[in-house]
């Protein structure tokens, strides 16, 4: 009886996040939060945007319904609850990139200073011992939050990525709580991950769910950013930490990095570092013959190998320097190729 009472959040996260997806659909056309097809957006139809705010709702309503993260995080869904309703109106109303910003920098005060949960130490990234942040603490934090929050509302371009992406890093997040000793805190990711997959099941147009089909919109997208990094910086601080800070850099390596190449790209074509375009990381997937279901496939698995790397370098204990200077070259070598990468596809193909 007690091992099915702590799978009740669980189920209710899931059954919440399955109804709401079915109810709010009428909802998203009435109100007009519905994706159009367009040069950059080639689906088919008019599709609801709502998936994100179901998963958010769900969250919520299992978490104060069972007492599983209300009872000590109040302010997580305060920010969440801005973000998501920031997401609504993108959506809605297709908001300036400068006014998104903003109001994702205040987002990102929230959980610094009001919630107290800032990066204190980046650990010893350097070699010569452990660099204390102190109050910079707080600034630093706010940067890294707006960034992940930007890095999975970018990646979310087609079917499925943003929702599986985010499964990949949570469930390995629960993984390092469980066996860290952390348990008490796995039912933090768990739960969002029971949200997201009856999302998934619409999404992706499962067996039982096609015709159906409903996007994570900018609310959903931004909603698992802050989440997933409000996780991170939880449990990398203090003298409990469930892992070392620069692990949780390479669980959100790949869409860190496909932000940082894209913003790099558009720098350096004098180019708003903002504007959306058809060069991330699923369009070349897609642009060199894979499908979009293939393409999906392709990156969860390079999203995987991203969250191995950081399981190995915490398990056998890899010096922190070597994880940091690693990531960097890492990123070096995926801008370059990303650069240049039909140069390297008729490369490969002459070999």
């Amino acid at each position: 009886m007690l091992a099915y009472l702590q799978f009740v959040p669980l189920f209710t996260a899931f059954f919440v996040a399955l109804i709401l997806l079915v109810v709010m659909t009428p909802l998203a056309h009435q109100f007009g939060l519905v994706d159009q097809p367009s040069a950059r957006k080639r689906h088919a139809g008019i599709i609801p945007l709502t998936g994100g705010v179901a998963i958010f709702m769900a969250v919520l309503v299992a978490s104060v319904a069972t007492d599983v993260w209300m009872k000590n995080n109040p302010l997580f869904f305060t920010a969440s609850a801005f973000v998501v309703l920031l997401g609504m109106l993108d959506d809605r109303f297709d908001l300036s990139a400068k006014g998104r910003l903003m109001c994702q920098f205040g987002v990102a005060s929230i959980m610094a200073w009001s919630a107290q949960n800032y990066v204190t130490s980046l650990g010893n990234i350097f070699g010569n011992g452990d660099i204390a942040l102190n109050i910079s603490g707080y600034f630093f934090t706010v940067v890294c939050v707006v960034g992940v929050i930007n890095a999975f509302n970018m990646i979310d371009g087609i079917d499925g990525l943003a929702g599986g992406m985010s499964l990949v890093i949570l469930l390995t997040l629960a993984g390092f709580l469980t066996f860290t000793g952390n348990g008490a805190a796995i039912m933090e990711p768990l739960i969002i991950v029971a949200a997201i997959v009856p999302f998934l099941a619409f999404n992706l147009s499962w067996k039982g769910f096609k015709g159906n089909k409903i996007f994570m919109g900018d609310a959903g997208s931004m909603f698992v950013g802050l989440t997933i990094v409000w996780l991170l910086v939880d449990h990398t601080q203090g003298a409990s930490a469930a892992f070392r800070p620069i692990t949780a850099v390479w669980l959100v390596g790949l869409p860190l990095m496909d932000m940082a190449a894209i913003m790099y790209r558009r720098a350096r074509k004098g180019q708003s570092m903002l504007r959306p375009d058809r060069q991330h990381l699923h369009n070349i997937f897609m642009r060199a013959g894979l499908s979009s279901r293939q393409s999906l496939i392709a990156i969860l698995c390079m999203g995987a190998c991203y969250c191995v790397i950081g399981i190995l370098g915490e398990i056998y204990l890899v010096p922190e320097y070597i994880m940091f200077w690693g990531f960097i070259c890492l990123l070096v070598l995926y801008s370059i190729v990303i650069q240049n990468i039909w140069s390297v596809l008729r490369f490969i193909k002459k070999l």
